[in-house]
């Protein structure tokens, strides 16, 4: 199974952080965002991975080089602008293959994440072993986080493993799923395109499964999220021991 991580964003408000360093290498508790995910990747198996980005992606390339620090085969998918998720997965689908991959957002902090268990949620045959049929099937498989303070409405609803648009519980999607290539037929290399409608479609149709996630989660959008995810590192530093 390959993988892709979302590095295309620009971080308007994680600004000014953000005018000099792309959000993915800002640095959660020594290590920076997108190497965290590069280690748990690898730790679960999935050495091959694809990184789009846009805004100050050369900064990405630089850091990372070709992986083999990390253990990894890294390639990068570059955008002249930013394509959205989906847009951006259409663009890097070269790279990617037409096997069902994970992606990931690359300004999510989630350290404890096993991604070994993303590799047969997406399954082809029923328990009697027989085909599911192309539009039965499920095309991805999402991760949802409980609600965070800045989301109290969450976004899925879920049945028995299936997601639903409507009803409730509903928890938040955690940037964190593995999808089918052939959800974006639709979507042309270079082509803007936005992932959420398209999750929406799928899930009318019955073809999205998912699970809840409990573990450490953050989406790191401002600098005090960051600041605070760092406290404890920075007072380790300041007085060598840290809390007692």
């Amino acid at each position: 199974m390959k993988a892709m991580i979302f590095a295309a964003g620009r971080g308007e408000r994680m600004r000014p952080l953000t005018d000099t360093t792309p959000k993915p290498l800002l640095k959660v508790r020594g290590r920076p965002l997108i190497v965290w995910h590069i280690l748990n990747l690898v730790k679960a198996g999935i050495t091959d991975i694809v990184i789009n980005h846009a805004h100050l992606g050369e900064q990405i390339e630089a850091a990372l080089g070709d992986g083999s620090q990390f253990g990894a085969r890294l390639r990068y998918s570059p955008e002249a602008q930013a394509l959205e998720t989906a847009g951006g997965i259409a663009q890097a689908r070269h790279l990617l293959g037409e096997e069902p991959f994970v992606a990931v957002s690359g300004d999510i902090y989630v350290p404890y994440f096993d991604f070994s268990q993303v590799k047969d949620v997406l399954h082809d045959k029923d328990m009697w072993g027989r085909p599911y049929p192309p539009d039965k099937r499920d095309i991805c498989w999402l991760y949802l986080v409980p609600n965070p303070d800045w989301h109290p409405d969450g976004d899925f609803g879920m049945q028995m493993y299936t997601l639903t648009n409507e009803g409730t519980p509903k928890w938040t999607f955690g940037n964190i799923g593995v999808y089918r290539m052939e959800m974006f037929d639709g979507i042309r290399p270079g082509e803007y395109a936005k992932l959420g409608p398209l999750m929406r479609h799928y899930i009318d149709r019955q073809q999205v499964g998912g699970e809840v996630y409990e573990g450490e989660w953050h989406n790191l959008g401002t600098v005090a999220q960051l600041d605070l995810l760092n406290a404890p590192l920075a007072a380790r530093l300041a007085g060598g021991r840290g809390v007692q």
